[in-house]
């Protein structure tokens, strides 16, 4: 019996982006964006971690790259992208929740495990915000602990609070 070819990875299109020290890849597929990371992280690493073929290619990236550029200069709310999010459809619930939270403002994780109308799912919620692949875009910054204090953010909190400050009016520290 002939053996199957193994099927190839998938095409993922990886750009960088700097901004305050901070460096984040920015990844998308054919259908829109797939992945932001907050970490420094390698392509080689994403494409391990993503099981994809990243190719450094920014044209495929320009209106992720160039929302996220107004964003991070205070000049954009929202986004308008095409979106190619994988999750399961409780992670998605959560996820379409975060896209709620308006700009500038913050949620407690119990808010969104009631919203979702399951309150007792607070630790589920926790996993799904902490899964999101992709931060700015979906506002995993904006849920903060029971108390408002800043706690989890993939990113690391030094990032969380300075996108909450630039939420809140401030461009520049």
């Amino acid at each position: 019996m002939p053996r199957r070819p193994k099927p190839l990875p998938e095409k993922l299109y990886g750009s960088t982006l700097s901004w305050e020290g901070w460096t984040f890849r920015v990844l998308s597929s054919a259908v829109g964006l797939r992945w932001i990371e907050l970490n420094p992280t390698t392509f080689d690493e994403l494409e391990a971690r993503l099981h994809a073929r990243v190719l450094p290619d920014d044209p495929p990236n320009e209106p992720a790259l160039d929302q996220i550029h107004e964003y991070l200069r205070g000049e954009r709310r929202e986004f308008s992208l095409d979106l190619d999010i994988r999750g399961t459809p409780f992670q998605r619930r959560v996820w379409d929740e975060l896209r709620e939270i308006p700009y500038g403002e913050t949620v407690a994780y119990a808010e969104i495990a009631s919203r979702i109308e399951n309150p007792k799912a607070l630790r589920a919620v926790g996993q799904a915000v902490g899964a999101n692949p992709i931060p700015l875009v979906i506002p995993c910054h904006r849920v903060v602990g029971k108390d408002g204090h800043l706690v989890g953010f993939g990113g690391g909190l030094p990032l969380k609070e300075r996108l909450l400050y630039l939420e809140r009016g401030g461009l520049s520290l």
